[in-house]
């Protein structure tokens, strides 16, 4: 492929991948969680099986189209499904286990590419591809439905049950299954629920809990996404959860690991290829290692620490390379994947669960991660041509990161003033509950 080709093949994912995320919210609001991951393993795997064999420019496009679409919805549905079957008090921790699956994935794909990129060999890279779409459809057939979405779509104590098969036999559930009220509930089918269970005795007493709250998501309907951006009790999460979405971008994390390898190719003795992979890792590190810390100190914490330390490290990788001190310039860029992995990374995936009920959070999330593509498309299209512009202006380089800086500024700004505390929270309402108040 010549330059365009290799260049229009390249940005076929990102459109699959904004396919994926606006689709991907209403089809597991509708179909349920595991219908929906079920289907992004199909496109996985025909994808993968398409590129593999792939023989024309055309056949390249539409496969990474359909694993743009796959990635694009995983993206969405996951992180959902993680927040529902979590255990409460740790749902930071399982939640940034996305933000960890795709270090991983990014880490695997290119160490396959540093010793796969040569002939006919890079055909390998994708065939892989195709064992990790099977493996994921045979994962998917054995494990449950989410709890959350069965009590608002199906009835509650068929939802109870998988909640405690999933908790286990002898944990008591009653708290957190206390909120999902029983309308959906008939005599017959609470007489299913075991009466062994710890929870049965105490599942009488909540056929009173009220179902009243849109927040909470004790409603059956399914809401899109101009449903969410009209009703005023949904649109403050809306505006936090896409806000945040952006910021994890617009802060420049894919700048500084762009970046990073032509700063760092002067000043280390590797190729860039490798360079890459080691950032990554020191990124898949970092994330696993910091993935406690929003349930320990809080998501919002993490949020203002991480965009902080980011924008500290912009700052200071700006400073460096305009004076020209290679070794700080290095350790900027490793402070500031380092400071990424503390919360903008895994925390975004997690709050639109945590704001909104089961019927909302497909279309919030969807909205989010659409967000999320369109600043990455932007920081991707524009960062090299305002790089450019700045060091043509002023005569050198490092300019662009008092931008990114700013960014930073105005990000931390907005966490403070939109963006409330989840952790710990039961349910929508209890986080929204204090600032209604408030106003």
């Amino acid at each position: 492929m010549d330059d365009t080709q290799f260049a229009v093949v390249s940005s076929m994912f990102t459109l699959g991948g904004l396919i994926g995320a606006l689709a991907g919210g209403p089809i597991a609001s509708a179909r349920g969680r595991l219908f929906a991951m079920r289907l992004t393993g199909i496109f996985f795997f025909v994808g993968s099986i398409l590129l593999t064999l792939g023989a024309s420019i055309v056949m390249m496009c539409i496969a990474r189209i359909l694993s743009g679409i796959g990635a694009g919805a995983a993206t969405v549905i996951v992180p959902i499904y993680i927040s529902e079957v979590a255990p409460p008090r740790e749902r930071g921790t399982f939640g940034a286990m996305t933000q960890v699956s795709i270090n991983v994935g990014i880490l695997a794909t290119q160490s396959l590419g540093y010793f796969l990129s040569h002939g006919s060999a890079w055909r390998w890279i994708f065939g892989v591809g195709i064992i990790v779409a099977a493996s994921q459809l045979l994962g998917l057939g054995v494990i449950p439905e989410s709890p959350a979405w069965l009590a608002t779509n199906k009835s509650v104590s068929q939802a109870k049950q998988t909640l405690q098969r999933i908790r286990g036999k002898n944990f008591d559930i009653e708290e957190e299954t206390a909120l999902w009220g029983s309308a959906a509930s008939s005599p017959e089918e609470e007489a299913l629920l075991d009466e062994s269970s710890p929870t049965a005795a105490a599942h009488s007493g909540s056929r009173g809990a009220s179902a009243s709250s849109k927040l909470s998501g004790k409603s059956n309907a399914h809401l899109g996404f101009f449903d969410v951006v009209k009703d005023v009790q949904y649109r403050p999460a809306l505006v936090a959860a896409a806000g945040i979405m952006c910021a994890q971008q617009l802060c420049g994390i894919n700048s500084i690991i762009m970046y990073s390898v032509s700063l760092l190719r002067d000043l280390l003795p590797i190729n860039s290829a490798l360079l890459t992979i080691i950032i990554s890792a020191i990124n898949l590190i970092m994330t696993a290692a910091c993935s406690p810390l929003p349930d320990k100190f809080g998501r919002k914490a993490c949020l203002l620490l991480s965009i902080f330390g980011q924008g500290t490290s912009a700052l200071a990788l700006a400073l460096s390379i305009v004076f020209g001190a290679k070794i700080f310039s290095a350790v900027s860029v490793l402070f500031f994947v380092a400071f990424f992995a503390v919360g903008l990374g895994p925390v975004p995936f997690i709050l639109a669960s945590e704001m909104v009920g089961p019927e909302a959070v497909g279309a919030v999330q969807s909205c989010c991660l659409g967000a999320n593509y369109i600043a990455t498309f932007l920081v991707a299209q524009f960062f090299p041509i305002i790089n450019v512009a700045l060091n043509n202006r002023f005569g050198g380089a490092g300019w662009v990161y008092f931008i990114f800086t700013g960014l930073a500024l105005l990000s931390g700004l907005f966490v403070l003033w939109r963006v409330p505390e989840t952790n710990g929270k039961k349910n929508a309402d209890e986080v929204w509950g204090r600032i209604r108040r408030l106003d």
